[in-house]
């Protein structure tokens, strides 16, 4: 499918979604409109709500702390879970003693981590960054270390035949194929490191797209959660495509996927 067509579709089924938000929350379909507005206010009125906090300016404040946490916990996280999974995958006795703690860190509940984060770290940006680094470093962490385990015996083999040492084996046969599989933990990892800073700042913050959902909540204003929902779903799509700019110049020299054009 090309890639214009795809672009097509993709905006025909949110306008799709749009369409039916509107229609029920301004039609009697599904019961009284008015109750169907408290609990999912309307589109027109959530746009408004987004282009006021735009053009009055408050929301820049916020959107700046939130990028900034995502950002650091996103690359903290990412690398280091890039340099210990390659470590891991490289050292097969490291990566037996410590896999039980890895295993149990990895199970810990992450809303339960948060207030001890913020009693370390007080409530600034850093508490959000680690609750954003335990969520993001285990999904980069697991697909490198399986990306490095999955090179082929054949190719390394040869490799070794024509007399390639450890780093030039790392360069040119690990590190090619633990790039995809990194690259596709990134995508998810984004959206993580962005939930992280986001439920940081809901649990406890003084400014941030987590405290503005927070506030909105508080005062059963509808329109203000789904105002910063719907910023932050724009937010996740902005990072991922930048991400997506990065993946498409280090793997250039990747053959296309089989269906697409």
């Amino acid at each position: 499918m090309k890639r214009l067509q795809l672009t097509l579709l993709q905006i025909g089924v949110g306008i799709a979604l749009l369409g039916i938000w509107h229609i029920v929350t301004n039609y009697p379909l599904l019961g009284d409109v008015k109750t169907a507005r408290f609990f999912f206010s309307t589109p027109l009125d959530v746009t408004e709500r987004i282009w006021k906090l735009f053009v009055s300016g408050s929301i820049w404040k916020h959107l700046w702390i939130t990028l900034s946490e995502t950002m650091l916990a996103f690359v903290i996280g990412s690398g280091a879970g890039i340099v210990i999974g390659f470590w891991f995958a490289r050292q097969p006795l490291v990566a037996a003693v410590f896999d039980p703690y890895v295993k149990m860190a990895n199970a810990l509940p992450r809303v339960v981590l948060a207030p001890i984060f913020m009693l370390w770290f007080g409530l600034g940006i850093w508490s959000k960054v680690a609750l954003g680094f335990t969520l993001v470093f285990f999904i980069v962490f697991f697909n490198v270390y399986q990306g490095v385990k999955e090179v082929s015996p054949v190719v390394l083999a040869n490799a070794r035949m024509l007399g390639m040492n450890e780093r030039q084996l790392l360069r040119h046969v690990y590190w090619p194929s633990a790039l995809s599989w990194m690259f596709s933990s990134l995508h998810t990892s984004v959206g993580f490191a962005l939930v992280g800073a986001v439920v940081g700042e809901y649990l406890g913050s003084a400014a941030g797209l987590g405290y503005l959902i927070h506030e909105a909540e508080g005062t059963f204003d509808v329109t203000g959660v789904f105002a910063g929902m719907v910023i932050l779903s724009a937010f996740v799509i902005l990072i991922d495509y930048c991400v997506t700019l990065v993946e498409g110049r280090l793997l250039s020299w990747r053959p296309p996927a089989a269906g697409h054009s």
